[in-house]
């Protein structure tokens, strides 16, 4: 991965982007993207899209969310500590003793996750989030409602850091690399001569209500989508590899096999992968993906679709973790695929 690339990716990650409240990093993916797409989208749920070749009959989208899992202030007591609920996917007991960053309107508080000191009994079993809080150091309620309301946003005060010069860690890599990745595939496309229309989306709403897809793929009406997402990696301990498979970081991109996944898209994957000889591993989607490929499937007369996942470590933690070569591999994929495309193929699963 190139320099540039890789400080953008690292940009993008510390930029806050909860559920709802995706406006700024689509601003400065936009920007990124201006330089190299035909033309820059948006709708009115917010997604950002990068096309290029729009003329095409065949069009191909691309769609990697970028909103992040957050905390959403639904309280304030009178001694002005702040109580929350989640905006997706928020683990409590990742939680604890965490910082953060509150998204007021007129400008951002840091605040600490407080938690009962263990000489005073500490938290006991199991425990949700109504009994944590943040502490901003207000002194009351009026102190702080001046600045923070019902309804307001916090992220983890978390930045990204690259581990042993291969992998990434951070908050909110599900699923601002996704993000990253399909911007990377159109910059590294923007001067080739396609046969197909490519349509990257960067995806709003995906942990909330997965309304961003719906969107974007209606909007779009393409011939295909590829969701390109994060997927549990299993190669660290207390994982039973039994249940929940073998993936692991740095063993390549993921492809999904299910009912939803549309068995020709994933063959000519399959087809980039092996000349590029490189490994792929796979996972089971039986009945749903659980990704903005769900949603994209069933617009307008219905969309085949297919599903390329990162391997992820400590998923909706403040410390996800991935690998620098899984996100170059995968890059690498799918501009092979989109490149090497006829803007032919037949993806019913009854035709040959």
């Amino acid at each position: 991965m190139e320099k540039e690339a890789k400080q953008f990716l690292m940009e993008l990650l510390t930029i806050p982007s909860p559920s709802s409240m995706e406006m700024e990093i689509q601003k400065r993916w936009m920007k990124e993207m201006k330089s190299y797409a035909d033309e820059i989208r948006t709708d009115h749920a917010g997604n950002a899209i990068a096309v290029l070749n729009p003329e095409a009959e065949f069009k191909v989208l691309l769609a990697g969310h970028c909103d992040e899992i957050a905390l959403v202030i639904n309280r304030i007591d009178e001694q002005g500590y702040l109580h929350f609920d989640k905006m997706g996917g928020i683990n409590p007991k990742a939680a604890v003793g965490m910082k953060v960053t509150v998204l007021g309107e007129e400008k951002n508080f840091s605040g600490v996750i407080g938690v009962n000191a263990q000489h005073h009994g500490g938290l006991k079993g199991d425990f949700g989030l109504d009994d944590l809080f943040i502490d901003c150091g207000a002194k009351s309620k009026e102190e702080i409602s001046e600045f923070i309301k019902i309804g307001d946003l916090a992220v983890y005060k978390r930045e990204p850091e690259i581990l042993m010069d291969r992998y990434i860690s951070g908050r909110g890599l599900d699923n601002r690399t996704g993000q990253f990745i399909v911007g990377e595939v159109v910059r590294r496309l923007s001067k080739k001569e396609l046969k197909v229309g490519l349509y990257a989306a960067s995806t709003v709403n995906e942990e909330t209500n997965m309304g961003g897809a719906y969107f974007a793929a209606a909007g779009v009406e393409p011939t295909m989508a590829i969701a390109c997402d994060v997927t549990f990696a299993t190669d660290y301990p207390g994982v039973n590899k039994n249940k929940y498979g073998d993936i692991t970081l740095d063993g390549g991109p993921v492809l999904a096999k299910g009912a939803p996944i549309n068995r020709k898209i994933n063959k000519l994957l399959e087809t980039s992968a092996k000349t590029l000889d490189m490994d792929v591993q796979y996972e089971l989607t039986s009945r749903s993906t659980g990704t903005d490929a769900d949603r994209m499937r069933l617009t307008g007369k219905g969309v085949p679709v297919s599903l390329v996942s990162l391997p992820l470590r400590y998923m909706h933690s403040p410390v996800e973790t991935a690998s620098l070569q899984d996100i170059e591999e995968e890059i690498e994929l799918l501009v092979h695929l989109i490149e090497n495309m006829s803007g032919q193929e037949n993806l019913n699963p009854l035709e040959d």
